[in-house]
């Protein structure tokens, strides 16, 4: 028996043995692999969840995004030096007298990654296209500065041609807006103003026919820096350097490998593993930690964005605006951001980020108040939370989100004595249930899309795709209209701060902080600039050359 059990200790003392060699066997042969993939030119990069589409008339979120700056490009780009200034793209230059009719000069390098001339014809299609009722493109309002987009979005004008564009010839493109809008060039950075293949799309479909196969790995043509290579659904999406990109002498870079992980904890340990170059996801619990014990990983990027909650304004109790004030002051956000977010982010007291257009303030309204939000309670008809129905927030797949959402539901029990749960949901099925207002509360970020307060406060309008909470009020509508045709700034930034105040009275969405961005990133990686608006300039990244040369 003593035998035995020395043998047993020696079995057991082997395993641990060979377990800990082979653990660090591993995690060398991963550290080789970022290495191999650095010395090949091939940046790996965590991109959260799994993209609902490729298509850019048909997305909505952050991790499309990232992958579109390397697929498509618009008429104006990022600059190698900011991504957030204005630079030429598929447009060498562009001209106006007046911020309200724009004239765009297509260069003549431009291409298609199959090698096909891109023409200003193809702009025209692509604003065609998105603007059709039939695609149902959620994006379609970013296009509404233009003469009548918004009346044939809406169907209530069929004749495209009086749309304000026109291609004058194969090289130059004609915008007419509706009124002055000098920051138009800043938004046109964005995908839904992307050109897309026309000779692709058609060859599998319809115009406006939804998910087709144009955009899987062998159909899909775009015109960014890089194309299409490969996608393991859930894996990865691996992108190549487009030979045919008019600036491809510019492009350091071979590859970009965008991995997708919807968990935390996982994409901040494949980071710490050497299996990715770089993550924005990082678990709010480890933050201080980079900060501190590794400072040569840790960035702090500002962000023009707020990070905020949607209320279904169509179902009770979210449709009484008593209800959903009540539940907004009772949300301690200087607490929330000093106790378990900590890192930098600033509390809302608007919606409106601050540095969304020169001059304008987002009203100062929003204040934690728990005696007032008890009062409001009371008087929607739930005294001390008695009768509140059983509510949910709705998060995608995130530990993050979950933490957050598990701080205000214990604020709310707390100040208002109001139980509320939280559902969980994968990122597709979450958009989605936002589509169809299948939700009571769900939460929401919003980054701007070019540098002006209207890109926060379009969203809210009636019927806009992304509004998605039910609600609708015809004086904030009209506010935003006559923004859109006031040349005077000063006068126009007056309008738009009188429809953020409705907004913030009558609150269909809950806003809780402003973000900054804190990011990972390996020393290796160089090029690598922040953006406001989170547009990535990939042209511009490479890797340092190791020490071994």
């Amino acid at each position: 028996m003593l035998l035995s059990a020395w043998f047993l200790r020696l079995f057991l003392l082997s395993c641990l043995i060979v377990g800990v060699l082979r653990f660090h066997q591993q995690r060398s042969e991963r550290q080789m692999r970022i290495e191999l993939a650095r010395q090949e030119g091939r940046l790996l990069m965590g991109n959260g969840a799994e993209p609902a589409t490729l298509d850019p008339h048909l997305a909505t979120g952050v991790p499309e995004h990232h992958i579109f700056d390397a697929l498509f490009e618009g008429l104006v780009a990022t600059t190698v030096e900011n991504p957030d200034a204005n630079g030429p793209g598929v447009a060498s230059h562009w001209d106006s007298t007046d911020f309200t009719t724009w004239t765009f000069h297509i260069r003549p390098e431009a291409k298609w990654s199959d090698g096909v001339k891109l023409s200003a014809h193809d702009f025209v299609y692509a604003f065609q296209r998105i603007l059709s009722p039939q695609l149902g493109a959620e994006y379609a309002e970013m296009l509404y500065p233009m003469v009548n987009a918004r009346e044939f979005n809406e169907g209530k004008l069929n004749d495209f041609s009086a749309v304000g564009v026109k291609a004058i010839d194969a090289s130059t493109l004609r915008i007419s807006l509706s009124g002055p809008a000098p920051y138009l060039p800043s938004m046109l950075k964005h995908y839904a103003w992307y050109p897309v293949p026309r000779h692709v799309i058609e060859r599998f479909g319809n115009m406006t026919d939804r998910d087709t196969p144009w955009t899987r790995v062998g159909n899909l043509v775009g015109n960014g820096s890089f194309k299409l290579k490969e996608w393991r659904y859930t894996h990865s999406i691996t992108v190549d350097r487009n030979p045919f990109y008019w600036d491809a002498a510019t492009v350091k870079l071979k590859e970009l490998m965008f991995v997708p992980i919807s968990s935390d904890a996982t994409e901040e340990r494949a980071f710490r593993d050497g299996q990715i170059h770089m993550t924005e996801t990082i678990p709010l619990s480890q933050i201080p930690m980079y900060r501190e014990k590794h400072p040569e990983f840790y960035q702090e990027n500002a962000l023009l964005s707020t990070y905020f909650y949607r209320f279904n304004t169509t179902k009770p109790p979210m449709n009484n605006p008593l209800v959903r004030r009540a539940l907004a002051l009772a949300v301690d956000r200087a607490g929330l951001i000093r106790n378990i977010l900590r890192a930098g982010q600033k509390p809302t007291t608007g919606f409106t980020p601050p540095g969304a257009g020169e001059g304008y303030e987002a009203p100062d309204i929003l204040r934690f108040d728990p005696e007032k939000a008890r009062r409001l309670l009371a008087e929607a008809g739930y005294p001390g939370g008695k009768g509140f129905p059983k509510c949910e927030i709705l998060i995608n797949t995130s530990e993050s989100h979950r933490t957050i959402a598990e701080a205000i539901q214990e604020m709310w029990k707390k100040y208002l004595q109001v139980e509320v749960g939280v559902l969980n949901q994968d990122w597709g099925v979450y958009l989605d249930s936002q589509r169809q207002l299948n939700y009571q509360i769900a939460r929401a970020g919003w980054v701007g899309d070019y540098l002006d307060p209207y890109t926060f406060l379009s969203l809210w309008q009636s019927g806009d795709g992304n509004n998605q909470t039910g609600w609708s009020s015809p004086r904030y509508d009209g506010f935003l209209q006559a923004s859109l045709r006031e040349g005077d700034l000063k006068k126009r930034l007056a309008i738009l701060t009188q429809a953020e105040t409705i907004l913030l009275q009558e609150l269909p969405i809950l806003p809780v902080y402003w973000y900054v961005r804190p990011i990972l990133v390996r020393p290796e990686v160089q090029g690598l600039k922040s953006s406001l608006l989170e547009h990535r300039c990939y042209k511009a990244i490479y890797f340092k050359a190791s020490n071994g040369g």
